[in-house]
């Protein structure tokens, strides 16, 4: 299967899918499309149950790809900006998790879809930042949103403000990355991880990962309430009998996914 400026290798449970947009993998309408039909195919594929995503070659994402939108209209942006931010809600509460491994430079629309995605490991010398203002503009596909959120909205309002790029290191001490690698071990660590996660059941996983979605987006009340729901359906699943039955018998379960 293949996606315009996509490169996907398929590794037991584990998609594992590549920006591939030379030089510098820069977010134009072509990867934003390979991106939605990457979604689109993988939604309910029972093959794959977690995506790893990172970049081909030197580069994360270094950004959005400038030349496409410079000589736009404001309404022409704000209608960019809101295609972009609805590719990043969907990664958010996609039902399978994706993991990126970010592996250079992520910038600007890279960053933000990073932040999109459900967990981050990066290489020690990747650059992070949003330089959108170096270019009179601010973040415009949930940056603004969704770094304050992760880092707290003095330490997100500094980096924003004075475009400042920061290592993955750096990133990981302020918790926008959960893990930090050399970037020669980064993707195999990625893939440990992706490996780890595809070994539980699909309908649990993706239970865990709507109930946090959306707890994040209400209140705790609210999250609380609708964790009990999911959980009571969990009780329903094939899965959760031989999750159960497994763990009494002193065995590695089998779960079918259902």
């Amino acid at each position: 299967m293949s996606f315009p400026n996509l490169k996907v290798a398929i590794e037991g449970h584990v998609a594992v899918v590549s920006i591939d947009h030379p030089p510098a993998n820069a977010l134009n309408a072509q990867t934003f499309e390979g991106l939605k039909q990457m979604l689109d195919a993988y939604e309910h594929d029972p093959q794959v149950k977690v995506i790893v995503l990172t970049g081909e070659g030197r580069f994360f994402i270094a950004g959005a790809d400038i030349k496409e939108f410079a000589n736009f209209s404001g309404e022409q942006a704000e209608s960019l900006s809101l295609a972009g931010q609805q590719l990043f809600n969907r990664m958010e509460a996609f039902s399978k998790p994706i993991i990126a491994a970010i592996n250079g430079a992520c910038l600007g629309g890279g960053l933000e879809l990073a932040m999109a995605c459900h967990i981050r490991f990066a290489a020690e010398e990747a650059k992070l930042g949003l330089p959108e203002l170096n270019l009179g503009l601010i973040p415009g596909y949930g940056g603004t949103q969704r770094l304050p959120r992760l880092i707290g909205r003095g330490k997100a309002t500094q980096l924003m403000l004075t475009s400042e790029m920061i290592s993955g290191a750096e990133a990981h001490r302020l918790g926008l990355a959960e893990a930090v690698y050399p970037a020669e071990q980064l993707l195999d660590e990625a893939k440990k991880l992706a490996a780890v996660i595809a070994e539980k059941s699909a309908v649990a996983i993706r239970f865990a990962l709507d109930a946090i979605h959306t707890g994040e987006n209400t209140g705790l009340e609210q999250g609380l309430q609708y964790e009990a729901k999911l959980f009571g359906e969990a009780f329903t699943t094939e899965d959760m009998k031989e999750g159960v039955s497994a763990f009494l018998e002193k065995r590695k379960p089998q779960f079918k996914d259902r």
